[in-house]
């Protein structure tokens, strides 16, 4: 298999046209021009019959890279770990508020049965 092609289709090494933007904050504009420079590969695809620009992460990363530098790239990866940390954190502190209602109502129900 042609490992050009197979990164199309493994999961993690694609990304939406606005995936990048959020993650790497760059603009529509920058990504174009990427592309008509021939920086970036994309495929054209649909969801729910709404165009997107999919594109592989790598030449992404390189392309950030490139234009702004490592230390730039390293920032925007560490803002996006702490943002699914942030997420993962409230999530679970929702769920440990739901888990300690329920202890109370089990504790409550076992001291008036005894």
């Amino acid at each position: 298999m042609d490992l050009g092609k197979s990164k199309w289709i493994l999961k993690k090494c694609t990304l939406s046209d606005k995936s990048a933007q959020k993650e790497f904050n760059i603009t529509e504009k920058e990504i174009i021009k990427a592309i008509n420079d021939g920086k970036l590969q994309y495929r054209e695809n649909y969801i729910h019959g709404n165009p997107y620009i999919r594109l592989l992460r790598d030449e992404v990363e390189s392309f950030v890279n490139e234009k702004y530098g490592n230390k730039y790239l390293k920032k925007q990866k560490l803002k996006n770990e702490l943002k699914e940390v942030q997420k993962e954190l409230k999530s679970l502190m929702a769920r440990m508020n739901v888990l300690e209602k329920r202890k109370i109502e089990i504790q409550k129900v076992l001291m008036n049965d005894i």
